[in-house]
């Protein structure tokens, strides 16, 4: 009888015992009302089952097995069902496809949903369900697929349509022709170190036979002949490899700004053409092993240097990014989708429940709760209704809406942020590293030494001047100079990217090694982004109701109810209102919402419950209240809670000397609430701030002279962070806030943000290191050179010997390693 007992338990605690069925494509819990007791796979909803059905009709049920490697517990991404009409405009194709061989074409979408390497895996198979497609291509660090297909087979629209399926939505790209720019580029650098490389080593084979036989005696025609030969490969090597140093050297005289690159081609100019004399008067050194070699450890450092400094996306590309790439416009009876930037102001469009609105407007029908927290970062929904004005970017989460156009494009509130972010990425001045000016000083000696010496050996003895004088120019030929800073930044990017910080140039290591003031977004930086439910006062039994009455919803309320637990009742109906909504649960009527909502639906709230939502506003807390059959019986407080480690964070931030700030669009309570909660002493905690007036703080405390920095999330701080000295942008920020910093961390958490400043520090304390020892030795060389004990021979072979010290220095150094605390 024992085993029989829980047939006779209630219906909703029978289904705790039983295990709950979960989808068989994204494993989620699957809904009662959808599960299918005689089918063997269970889906949580049609799109579900529609990718899934795909997947198994084009072979690729390796899938899952992906997925499940990367033991990622997220949910998979959904079809949006959109037609992509206008990917098949012939303007287009002219702007955004490049042609390739055969009539193929090629263009780049933003993706949408990918979370997991299972994502990659099927997106670069997109020629097995789409034979149209030639090639699929998936860029990580910029969310960009690259597609290559025949036109001849299928329209774009229609291959748009299959990643649509599979639920990853695409967005047209503007970066084909930037990428193509950018790899032409490193194209022609790397055929330059491949020269230079192939050059320096048959020209030190040929250099150790040539110096083998000064010991064990060589014939003099094949010492002409290594000699020549050596003359022969090194010129292409010297002059065409390292042209770009030449063209620097002479910049550096026509600007009178003397650099790196004036000592670098001083020094390949004047060892070239001693080697050439030497080469044709047949006696003397030739120093072209040292100027190949010398050619190609500087071109490793330019190329190391490049892969770092890969800019930002450019406005266009955020904005397709970030607000859809269509509207829907209401013309007399119908609806069409057209390009969101060719709408015509005073049209009037539609916007659906959880859709993403596309223009900026006023509403002319409808009401309903708009999420906006990618433009102010405002953690709670703003209620709309008739005459309120939205903006592209934000979404729309209740009822449809009508609105009426204002502005599209890149002349919404979206566009003209994003467009700042450009323009003053575009005019801030670049940083002056701490090599170059030493090298404008030491250039200038170096040059200034070099003439002394020729002009007093010169009067001593013209027969060796020559020689004393490109022995100078060689030994202090600064290489280690030149090659210990970038390779010491170039390894301390690594190690940083190795802890999840990516600087996207070595420039902004030495900007953030230096203390100021830095200051901090709230929502979704100082705190997880996401409301919580933290306090409950009443009935502890009507958690249920509530959870029941808000399941499937997609409002910020809703979800964090879901997020505090499962709900065991059903509900037969619901209806979604601005501000709350009203269901069926059990039989009874609940009403879950605002003070305003529940007042206009019952017409008053009770006297005990004023205190409750007093003290919830006081705490900077969202109140909502729950009443059942007519009556309010529960207060719930719901709150963006505090990241785990940001007070620790900010704690070692200070230790550091910096000055920590806050600067955040939500309510002033609020930010005052988290404050409290973190224990930080800031030196100033600011809320309601858009993000033209942060923008406006950041820009005015710069021109000031004020060294400050700008850490965020999200879109509202994308701007503040192009303004700033360094932009620093937190896990799971925003495509635009992540274009606009540079500098963004890949794990949760504020701990990375510490560790960057650290690492910073410890780098600059390498590179002075480096640029000490390289300055010593280069200072023991002139001495030696200056006073004739220091022939071209031991120059060329000294001269190496500093930058092995130096750059293995650089390499071996721990700059962003978290359990070194100095």
């Amino acid at each position: 009888m024992a085993a029989a007992a829980p047939i006779g338990l209630p219906v909703h605690a029978r289904r705790q015992l039983e295990p709950e069925p979960q989808c068989a494509h994204c494993d989620l819990p699957v809904p009662v009302t959808q599960v299918e007791p005689l089918s063997e796979r269970q889906f949580c909803c049609d799109g579900c089952r529609s990718v899934y059905a795909i997947l198994h009709d084009a072979g690729l049920q390796d899938y899952y097995a992906q997925r499940e490697r990367t033991a990622l517990e997220t949910k998979s991404p959904q079809p949006s069902q959109r037609k992509f009409e206008e990917l098949d405009e012939p303007s287009f194709r002219e702007s955004r496809c490049q042609p390739c061989a055969n009539g193929v074409l090629t263009t780049s979408f933003f993706i949408e949903g990918v979370h997991c390497s299972a994502c990659v895996w099927l997106l670069e198979r997109l020629p097995r369900v789409a034979p149209a497609v030639v090639e699929a291509r998936y860029d990580l660090t910029r969310s960009a697929l690259q597609v290559s297909w025949d036109p001849t087979k299928a329209r774009l629209s229609e291959v748009a349509r299959v990643l649509d399926s599979l639920g990853y939505t695409p967005h047209p790209s503007h970066q084909a022709s930037s990428i193509t720019e950018q790899r032409k580029g490193d194209r022609a650098l790397l055929l330059r170190l491949g020269i230079a490389g192939a050059a320096a080593g048959n020209v030190m084979l040929m250099a150790l036979a040539l110096y083998s036989g000064q010991f064990s005696g060589m014939a003099a025609e094949y010492s002409a002949l290594f000699r020549w030969a050596s003359l022969a490969i090194a010129t292409p090597a010297v002059f065409w490899a390292g042209s770009a140093f030449f063209r620097g050297g002479l910049a550096a005289l026509r600007t009178r700004t003397p650099h790196m690159d004036l000592p670098v081609s001083l020094g390949l100019l004047a060892g070239y053409l001693g080697g050439a004399v030497n080469t044709v008067r047949g006696q003397g050194e030739i120093y072209f092993d040292s100027l190949c070699t010398l050619t190609f450890l500087l071109l490793v450092g330019r190329y190391l240097q490049r892969t770092h400094q890969r800019r930002s996306t450019k406005a266009n590309d955020l904005i397709q990014a970030l607000s859809p790439a269509t509207a829907c416009v209401i013309d007399g009876e119908s609806r069409r989708e057209v390009p969101a930037n060719s709408v015509a102001v005073g049209s009037i469009v539609a916007v659906d429940a959880g859709v993403r609105v596309a223009v900026d407007g006023v509403i002319t029908a409808g009401s309903s709760a708009v999420d906006t927290s990618l433009l102010t970062g405002e953690s709670f929904p703003e209620e709309v209704a008739v005459g309120d004005r939205v903006h592209a970017g934000t979404t729309n989460l209740a009822g449809p809406l009508r609105v009426r156009v204002e502005s599209a494009g890149r002349e919404t509130r979206l566009g003209r942020l994003l467009q700042s972010v450009e323009n003053t990425q575009r005019e801030r001045a670049p940083v002056v590293r701490l090599a170059d000016r030493v090298a404008g000083y030491f250039v200038v000696a170096v040059v200034a030494v070099a003439a002394f010496t020729l002009l007093v050996w010169w009067q001593l003895d013209a027969g060796h001047a020559i020689d004393h004088t490109v022995a100078l120019l060689v030994v202090t030929c600064p290489c280690a100079l030149g090659m210990a800073t970038p390779l010491a930044v170039s390894a301390a990017l690594r190690a940083a990217a190795q802890n999840g910080i990516l600087f996207k140039g070595g420039e902004f290591i030495e900007e953030l090694a230096r203390p100021g003031v830095i200051v901090f977004d709230k929502t979704g930086t100082l705190t997880e982004g996401r409301l919580a439910l933290v306090s409950w006062c009443g009935d502890e039994s009507l958690k249920d109701f509530a959870r029941a009455a808000e399941a499937n919803s997609g409002h910020p309320i809703a979800r964090a109810f879901q997020r505090s637990g499962e709900s065991s009742l059903s509900c037969s109906s619901r209806t979604e209102y601005p501000g709350g909504i009203r269901a069926q649960v059990a039989g009874k009527d609940v009403l879950v919402g605002s003070r305003a909502f529940i007042t206009d639906q019952l017409g008053s709230v009770p006297a005990f419950a004023l205190r409750p939502l007093q003290a919830q506003a006081k705490a900077g807390r969202t109140p909502v209240l729950i009443a059942v059959d007519g009556e309010v019986r529960a207060i719930a407080g719901f709150a963006d809670s505090v990241r785990a480690d940001a007070a620790a964070s900010l704690k070692r931030l200070i230790e550091l000397g910096f000055e920590v700030e806050v600067l955040s669009g939500d309510d002033q309570r609020v930010v005052d609430s988290v404050v409290r909660q973190l224990g930080v002493p800031f030196a100033s905690a600011c809320g309601g701030a858009t993000p033209e007036a942060k923008h406006a703080v950041i820009s005015e405390r710069r021109a000031n002279g004020q060294r400050v920095f700008m850490v965020g999330d999200g879109v509202n701080d994308a701007a503040a962070m192009a303004a700033a000295n360094v932009g620093i942008a937190v896990h799971g920020g925003a495509e635009a806030c992540l274009a606009a910093a540079d500098v963004f961390t890949t794990r949760p958490g504020l701990d990375a943000v510490a560790l960057a400043a650290l690492g910073a520090r410890r780098t600059m304390r390498v590179i002075r290191t480096g640029i000490t020892l390289s300055l010593a030795y280069n200072l023991v060389g002139i001495g030696l050179a200056v006073s004739g004990h220091l022939d071209p021979l031991w120059a060329a072979i000294l001269m190496p010997l500093s930058s092995i010290t130096v750059v293995g220095a650089a390499l071996r150094a721990r700059t962003f390693t978290a359990q070194q605390r100095s």
